[in-house]
């Protein structure tokens, strides 16, 4: 079915993601893994931007830079260059902040996502580098704050800036653009996506293909979301009354679930870019095909290979390939047992598991996995008996024969089904005049009967052959 967009919604997305894996900042030594320290125990005069001091380029920052736009499909410029973009805030005391302008290291990239009518691909207008202003914690909510605190720890973090055009056309859309981007970034392993603020979004919205308005510092996924729905019915219901919407800034309180306006937008000439004096620009081109080699295989095409290697479907290698970890796993459990088993196994039900108790795929191992799809692939276990093994793992701990062993799992024998089958019948024959009268909802029923007379050890397929063998004689 094709998405007709019937409120003209307009989105594009600048995410800033953090570089919390390089050692140290974009333009000092100071160290990067300052989330535990006391705050401003992180800074030194240059990402404080003293009198005097002078930038230093962090020549790894540089090629993890280079990498996201190579993965992003983007073309990389010739000669790069920092700019100084001048305004004033709390957070950024030196009065402007170094960062790309007419030259960002990449630019016209694209990635693919799951959008509401299929797949469709996402321009992207430009990534380039900066550095992280201070962080401002508001004592309250920001507009109604009784006062401010500030932490220069994270002053002079690298940035990557990665702006996309305005082609998504709901909220859904932009957090599967937002969990893409992040599957692409965890692959490259170039930043930490758990740590606080590694991944922090600005929105562009506009409706009825009007003047856009600008949401800024939304710090998680779900937030994103949540801003982009509440933005867009504010919009809507602002253009009904008569209203007109303007060019403006507004900020996201997550508390609340509502945006509020800021200022109005400033322009490119409020910032008034001028080349930095303390940086020479950086020929960077000359690097490509040392970093190209140095790409890992990507989500794409990770998926496609999967499909082609294991002949697995494709919802199943889309769902193994979101988290290099899950496809790690994977690929290390289908070397050990049947890769379509393991597929199903993993993306179905561990995965499920794993969310609904919000772990991750690191809380099972490969070998307890592998021995639970052995189990029931050579019939001594039955599926759902496989189901509470993992369950009982993550909840209790332990090893999949002792749970076994403790629980009593082992598949009955053939002659104890055919007994429970025939006492089902005989117990319950209501049931077994709806089954012949049509009513197929009886048949779980009956099933039911005989899952509760084995304790759960009987195979519920096998089961539900015997019963409507046993109900046709």
């Amino acid at each position: 079915m094709v998405y007709e967009n019937p409120d003209g919604v307009r989105i594009g997305l600048e995410v800033h993601v953090q570089l919390n894996k390089l050692n140290t900042k974009l333009f000092c030594g100071c160290s990067t893994n300052y989330h535990d320290s006391e705050p401003n125990t992180h800074v030194c005069p240059v990402c404080l931007g003293l009198p005097g001091s002078l930038p230093v380029i962090n020549e790894k920052a540089v090629e993890y830079a280079m990498k996201i736009g190579l993965a992003l499909n983007c073309s990389i410029v010739e000669q790069t260059q920092f700019h100084r973009k001048n305004y004033y805030y709390p957070d950024l005391p030196k009065g402007f902040q170094t960062t790309q302008y007419d030259y960002p290291i990449a630019g016209e990239g694209k990635i693919v996502i799951e959008g509401e009518d299929g797949e469709r691909v996402i321009g992207i207008t430009r990534a380039h580098m900066e550095e992280d202003p201070g962080r401002l914690q508001h004592m309250g909510s920001i507009d109604k704050s009784k006062g401010t605190l500030i932490n220069y720890n994270r002053s002079g973090m690298t940035l990557i800036e990665i702006v996309s055009e305005p082609d998504m056309r709901s909220p859904k859309e932009a957090r599967r653009y937002l969990d893409k981007l992040r599957s692409i970034l965890d692959y490259l392993d170039v930043f930490d996506g758990d740590l606080e603020g590694a991944m922090r979004v600005d929105a562009n919205v506009s409706v009825f293909m009007g003047e856009r308005v600008e949401v800024k510092n939304i710090s998680s996924f779900k937030g994103a979301e949540r801003a982009l729905l509440y933005e867009i019915m504010r919009q809507k219901n602002h253009i009904r009354r008569g209203g007109e919407i303007t060019l403006e800034t507004r900020h996201f309180d997550e508390a609340r679930g509502v945006t509020l306006s800021m200022r109005t937008k400033e322009t490119e000439n409020d910032y008034r870019y001028f080349p930095e004096p303390d940086l020479v620009p950086l020929r960077v081109a000359d690097r490509v095909p040392e970093v190209l080699k140095t790409l890992p295989e990507l989500p794409d095409a990770k998926r496609a290979r999967f499909v082609k290697e294991y002949e697995i479907i494709d919802m199943h290698a889309r769902a193994l390939t979101t988290e290099i970890k899950v496809a790690n796993f994977y690929e290390d459990v289908a070397a050990k047992v049947d890769p379509k088993a393991a597929a199903v196994w993993v993306a179905d039900i561990l995965k499920g598991e794993l969310n609904y108790r919000d772990l991750n795929v690191e809380a099972f191992t490969v070998d307890d996995i592998a021995e639970i799809i052995t189990l029931v692939t050579e019939e001594k276990i039955t599926e759902n008996s496989g189901v509470e093994i993992i369950r009982t793992i993550l909840d209790n701990g332990g090893k999949p024969q002792d749970i076994v062993k403790e629980k009593g799992l082992l598949k009955v024998e053939d002659d104890i089904v055919a007994k429970a089958v025939e006492e089902a019948i005989a117990e319950n024959p209501e049931a077994v005049a709806d089954f012949h009268a049509g009513k197929e909802k009886s048949m779980n029923f009956l099933v039911g009967k005989v899952m509760q007379k084995t304790k759960g050890r009987a195979d519920a397929r096998e089961a539900r052959e015997k019963l409507i063998d046993k109900l046709n004689e």
